[in-house]
């Protein structure tokens, strides 16, 4: 690890790393802020951009849009009592009601800080632990690797929320659209129809903005909601300051709840959502008689906030150390890297130790600038939700058409961006669920490729999955998972009825 620290140093403090650090972290922000946009659509429409920028610029600058997201969801939370994006829902249970009773900047100062909090924890979790899984995982020959896709693959059955059979359908049509072109062993056209130009296959990068973007962007025009009110700023206490001794009092609960983030982001499937009520639980769990939880608890706030950011660089782990992208976010950050030569998994560290390390170290230092920007925009934000979504929209398909066209020079790109698009909102609509669409691109061609490689070095024999101990291991993992998730999904349907009878 030393050893590849100076060159890391080297390349991350540089002004245009930093600069396009700082990008990301505003862009992340706005687009959080923004109640409908979100950080993975921001990733989206600027992944074209970055294909001039080196390979430290460009990553730095997509995960900086990740990690200021997840508190820009916050801002709209706190203000408008609307979530800007999923990770901030339960920012809701305390933030708006301490914005009611007229303390709206120390809401506000209170998720930042807990948001950086949490987020400089994930970032040391992943830059102290990556390493060392990414040192054994080097030892994975093909059996292994097939076994680890297809873990990655059952996190279909935790995203494919209440119909896991619609789940599988996304993963098996994402799985399907992978074959199109070329097959790498063999050299035959697959699923072409004759037509030239499915020969290279289907591009990774329009489909994303695709299924995300475009989808995203129909469903806002078909379901436009009205406009939003901003709480009543205007009765502001006079006291509306974060002290320092509050922030002191604060710090065990943030401190737990980003341990408790980093903990669950980890867990692929999981992510900054559940991370974040889960940590809210464990507050109030352990709140004394004098704090009100619901009623704009500051507790109640920091916990949340310091979980999901505490989920963000965590989520990374099995991506960067397994190739296993844990959420959507994840998997566009797979296409990102891989775009940029950086292929994920246990040779990533190996081969490029330099350049990883730079963008982990890059990691703690957006974490900083994160607060440093958010202390300037914060009360200047919520404008941006009064934006009007023509002109929103209208911009965005103009970026996201470019940006499509731009990556191959070819109109082609952009009808598969419109194509994938429309097949997106039309699946939203019949509730099959995206992210197994992505899983299924991405991870398809890893799992078919090491099969079919594991395969000839057994001669035809599948006992090789079995026989060896880390193939075997994960194929156990993958049934054990599957079934977890399936159980807590019953469960959860369970609680629901009971919910429904007892309303009845």
């Amino acid at each position: 690890m030393m050893e590849y620290l100076v060159g890391a140093l080297a390349q991350l403090m540089t002004f245009e790393t930093l600069l396009f650090m700082n990008i990301g972290i505003m862009v992340g922000i706005v687009f959080g802020a923004i109640p409908g946009l979100n950080g993975n659509l921001a990733i989206t429409v600027l992944l074209p951009f970055t294909f001039i920028m080196s390979p430290v610029n460009a990553m730095l600058m997509l995960t900086s849009i990740f990690f200021a997201a997840n508190f820009g969801g916050s801002i709209s939370s706190i203000l408008i009592n609307t979530p800007g994006t999923n990770a901030a829902a339960a920012t809701l249970l305390d933030g708006y009601p301490l914005t009611k009773k007229g303390f709206p900047n120390k809401a506000l100062n209170i998720a930042l800080v807990a948001s950086t909090v949490g987020g400089l924890i994930s970032a040391f979790a992943l830059l102290l632990f990556s390493p060392q899984i990414a040192r054994v995982a080097l030892k994975f020959g093909p059996a292994e690797y097939f076994a680890i896709a297809l873990f990655g693959l059952s996190v279909i059955a935790s995203v494919s929320g209440k119909n896991m059979t619609k789940g599988l359908v996304a993963g098996a049509i994402g799985m399907l659209v992978s074959m199109v072109g070329m097959d790498a062993v063999s050299g035959v056209p697959r699923f072409t129809f004759g037509n030239i130009q499915f020969y290279a296959g289907i591009k990774m990068l329009p489909a994303l903005l695709g299924v995300f973007a475009i989808t995203n962007i129909i469903g806002r025009i078909s379901e436009r909601t009205s406009e939003t009110k901003v709480a009543e700023l205007g009765k502001a206490s006079a006291d509306d300051e974060l002290s320092v001794k509050e922030i002191k009092g604060l710090m065990p609960t943030m401190f737990k709840s980003g341990v408790i983030g980093s903990i669950i982001g980890a867990i692929p499937g999981a992510g900054g959502g559940i991370a974040s009520f889960i940590a809210y639980n464990e507050a109030s769990r352990t709140a004394t008689p004098d704090e009100h939880f619901g009623q704009g608890e500051p507790k109640g706030l920091a916990a949340p906030e310091s979980a999901n950011n505490g989920a963000t660089s965590a989520t990374l782990i099995p991506l960067l150390t397994l190739g296993i992208p844990g959420d959507v976010v994840a998997a566009t950050l797979l296409g990102a890297f891989m775009m940029h030569g950086l292929i994920p998994g246990p040779g990533l560290f190996r081969d490029q130790g330099v350049i990883i390390y730079a963008i982990l170290l890059g990691f703690v230092l957006a974490n900083f600038f994160m607060y440093i920007q958010g202390k300037f925009l914060l009360m200047h934000l919520i404008k941006l939700a009064r934006v009007p979504q023509e002109l929103l929209t209208a911009c965005l398909v103009v970026i996201v058409a470019t940006g499509a066209f731009t990556f191959g020079n070819s109109l082609f790109d952009v009808k598969v961006l419109m194509v994938f698009g429309v097949i997106g909102y039309i699946m939203s609509k019949l509730e099959f669920p995206l992210v197994p669409i992505v899983l299924g691109l991405v991870l398809g061609p890893i799992a078919e490729m090491n099969l079919r490689k594991a395969l000839v070095l057994s001669q035809g024999e599948f006992s090789i999955f079995v026989t060896q101990p880390i193939s075997l291991a994960f194929l156990l993992l993958t049934f054990v998972f599957i079934v977890l998730i399936k159980r807590s999904q019953k469960a959860q349907q369970k609680q629901a009825e009971q919910y429904q009878l007892a309303r009845q």
